[in-house]
């Protein structure tokens, strides 16, 4: 199968472009690498090294023989995805070229209207080229749990059997996002339905949870092609961010209560599910929903579970209640459905102990690339700007001030440039 991956820079994107690579796809990369910009403009860096995609791909192809094509450019710019499209004619589209930090989107008007129109135009464009070059093209795009919110009743996966004044209808759940991010992906989720229903696309939306976890088993096979560990308060997930704390002895913290509940999966399982919504696609007209998480915790309950697996090496590890910087419900009810998935063939990864150490191990290793200062909240969503670079020294803030992103990025004014060409067009997974 000939697989495009929008964002295939990216921390889920990179392993899912390994991995779709490691079973016979033939697979394009496409970025526009802002993610990268977003390090500099923050003053932060991935806890692991991440070396160039070109040296990533280099090294991939001596490895495996595989090779993965690659376009450079922008999706908010539909001249260089439409080229893209007729260029590389993929059979499904993976579509994680977002705009994906919560915290990034609630900084100020600027970064929440560049989130808004990086992530809802870019999937526009997408669908507006599906329809006109690729139309029998499936669509695998990238939701969020936190699209649901935190509802007092069980979440179904994407809709919801009503009835009302004796009338029943299957309608989309309710939406209740808590960020200008999360609402740009409600936004996403209602044009795809839409385009579906008017002009027959197929599309698989997945909602998923929080994903922790670098290491994939094509991850492993060299450190050149090392994966992100964000842990800074912006980008860093809440497992990442609570290892690399226990691995400089600096407290866990914890939001408010830290009854939050939310939808966790490995990384490995992340790929997997991309992989079983690629070969299983939706019917011409259908946009299926898929809450992509595998288990529940409580912030709570992974403060602990890191304070345990830290004590196992010996580290001394308190845990530090702080005021939460962002408005959501600290204790409430959660339970959300998520088999459709399992259904497909998934076999999930718990989160064990033994995978708790391994991630204690990459943080303790690279635990010398921590900059404290980026770990403590800045960004509080009761504030409609936060100074968040004031905080930076002086040569740092003037360096993200130029570098704050527009909605149409340096990339996006030039032809796409496109490396490597795949040579496994004819494989048996085509």
């Amino acid at each position: 199968m000939r697989i495009a991956v929008l964002g295939g820079d990216g921390y889920c994107g990179w392993a899912t472009a390994l991995y779709l690579s490691s079973k016979g796809h033939s697979v394009a990369i496409v970025d526009n690498f802002l993610r990268r910009q977003w390090d500099h403009e923050l003053g932060a860096q991935s806890l692991t090294p991440i070396r160039p995609l070109s040296e990533r791909l280099k090294v991939w192809q001596e490895l495996t023989g595989n090779t993965m094509e690659m376009y450079v450019g922008d999706v908010t710019d539909y001249d260089f995805l439409s080229s893209t499209m007729k260029t590389f004619e993929p059979d499904a589209v993976v579509h994680f070229a977002e705009q994906r930090s919560a915290p990034y989107s609630m900084i100020d008007r600027k970064h929440a209207s560049f989130t808004q129109l990086n992530n809802v135009v870019g999937t526009l464009n997408l669908l507006f080229a599906i329809r006109e070059l690729r139309p029998d093209c499936h669509l695998v795009k990238l939701g969020t749990m936190g699209e649901y919110g935190t509802p007092n009743i069980d979440i179904e996966e994407g809709y919801i059997t009503i009835e009302h004044n004796g009338r029943k209808d299957v309608l989309p759940y309710p939406k209740q996002p808590g960020s200008f991010y999360h609402l740009s992906k409600v936004h996403d989720s209602h044009n795809i339905m839409f385009a579906c229903k008017i002009w027959g696309l197929r599309a698989t939306d997945l909602n998923q949870g929080v994903v922790y976890g670098t290491l994939t088993d094509e991850v492993a096979l060299d450190e050149a092609l090392i994966n992100r560990f964000d842990y800074d308060e912006v980008f860093g997930t809440v497992l990442n961010r609570f290892c690399v704390e226990a691995a400089i002895g600096h407290p866990l913290t914890v939001y408010g209560k830290g009854g939050q509940t939310r939808g966790f999966l490995d990384i490995r399982d992340t790929v997997r599910c991309i992989e079983l919504a690629c070969m299983k696609p939706a019917a011409r007209g259908e946009c299926r929903v898929f809450n992509q998480f595998t288990e529940q915790f409580s912030i709570l309950e992974l403060a602990q579970l890191v304070q345990k697996a830290a004590r196992k090496m010996r580290l001394k590890v308190e845990i530090q209640n702080l005021p939460d910087p962002r408005v959501e419900a600290e204790e409430h009810y959660y339970n959300a459905k998520h088999s459709k998935l399992i259904d497909l063939g998934l076999k999930p990864h718990w989160l064990s102990d033994s995978l708790l150490d391994s991630l204690m191990n990459i943080a303790v290793k690279y635990r010398d690339r921590v900059d404290r200062s980026l770990i403590m909240p800045q960004v509080n969503w009761r504030n409609a700007s936060n100074e968040r670079r004031a905080q930076l020294p002086a040569p740092l803030a003037a360096a993200a001030s130029a570098s704050t992103p527009s909605h149409t990025s340096k990339a996006s004014t030039q032809k796409p440039v496109r490396t490597a060409r795949s040579t496994t067009r004819g494989s048996k997974r085509e």
